[in-house]
């Protein structure tokens, strides 16, 4: 499956993949893992807010990261062993000897992405490296969220097999950014998992199920609305899919939770003194949020953190590399920072928000709808 455009801003080259669920979705889905905290749990509470602050850390990683791709997603139903029998080979190991490495990562490596992630969480449990920890819980958050989202589990995922070209966008991002208020779900008692590797593939396999329910969806609505940007069209949607889009949030943020309990059960449940989670995690002199609404039509608030007085410029660029905004220049404060961008006058597109103090640059992608 082919999911990249490569566009080259100066000597940087950045990567613009279809991202599941958009920063909205990622956001909510890490955040609401703590809903389903239990009662061991409760030192994780100080990494609610961080979980979700670092929800599309992956996502960025697309930029820079060219093995980066793969991880999210897979074209489960391009696997003949899928197509019969409803199953695929579950270590990648048997994957590969059986259908070659090409065929395995040009499909996707969602699950196995997945699988290295909490083991790479379990050994910073082992270690007690707390800092690295959360960061590889909000990945893993990431990489199951893409797992929930049914358009990341299919060869068809922009329905340009089925006459659906766009959906992916409309549906994960458009209509989520449009209704996100309305997902409100409870969490559930989490449990230790038996077996790991079998519960991100079982809930692979299940929400694949979900691929049709999108698609009849974007048909009944374009049907109703005769186009796919009208506030009819969106509302239509939305109500077509609410039913299990919902329920999908509320899956991903109870499977993260579980898996982090999992992760921390396995390596011993360690305890972690007062000092061992941090507001911020000191991986990073700055950080850079996702702006918000993302994609925008109007107005966008970039928001962004420093860990220490500095010197920053923060700019927009358009897809062909060229400033087209300057938003904040010369000395910040110590903390955290926001900023809107009135886009007037710029044609609809992809662009760049870019962060740069004297060590660090940091990136945003972010379309600008008309």
């Amino acid at each position: 499956m082919k999911k990249q455009i490569v566009v080259f801003v100066g000597l940087i080259g950045f990567s613009f993949l279809l991202l599941s669920w958009g920063s909205t979705g990622h956001f909510k889905i890490n955040s609401a893992s703590g809903l389903s905290f239990n009662g061991e749990m409760a030192q994780f509470n100080a990494w609610i807010s961080i979980l979700a602050d670092h929800a599309s850390d992956a996502d960025d990683r697309k930029a820079w990261d060219p093995t980066e791709g793969p991880k999210h997603y897979i074209d489960i139903d391009n696997y003949p062993e899928f197509v019969a029998e409803g199953t695929i080979p579950q270590s990648m190991d048997e994957a590969i000897a059986a259908h070659g490495i090409s065929f395995v990562y040009d499909n996707g490596i969602l699950p196995w992405a997945t699988l290295t992630t909490f083991d790479s969480l379990k050994a910073c449990f082992v270690r007690h490296d707390w800092d690295k920890a959360v960061l590889f819980a909000s990945d893993l958050g990431h990489y199951v969220a893409d797992g929930h989202m049914p358009m990341h589990i299919t060869r068809n995922y922009n329905g340009q097999y089925t006459g659906n070209t766009g959906i992916h966008s409309r549906y994960e991002s458009t209509m989520i950014n449009t209704y996100i208020s309305q997902f409100n779900y409870a969490g559930a008692e989490v449990t230790e998992i038996a077996d790991v590797n079998q519960y991100v593939f079982d809930y692979l396999y299940g929400n694949y199920v979900y691929v049709d329910s999108v698609l009849a969806a974007d048909d009944y609505a374009k049907a109703l609305a005769g186009n796919t940007n009208s506030t009819l069209y969106k509302q239509t949607l939305w109500d077509q899919t609410k039913g299990f889009t919902i329920p999908l949030f509320g899956d991903a943020s109870h499977r993260l939770a579980e898996l982090i309990y999992t992760a921390w059960a396995q390596a011993g449940k360690p305890l972690i003194s007062p000092d061992g989670i941090n507001d911020r995690p000191d991986v990073s002199t700055m950080s850079l949020r996702q702006n918000i609404p993302s994609p925008f039509s109007a107005g966008t608030s970039i928001g962004f953190f420093v860990n220490y007085p500095a010197n920053v410029l923060l700019q927009v660029l358009n897809a062909s590399g060229q400033v087209v905004a300057t938003l904040a220049e010369g000395n910040a404060e110590q903390g955290n920072h926001e900023v809107v961008w009135n886009a007037y006058g710029q044609p609809g597109g992809i662009y760049y928000i870019r962060l740069t103090t004297g060590k660090e640059t940091a990136i945003k992608k972010t379309i600008l709808i008309r």
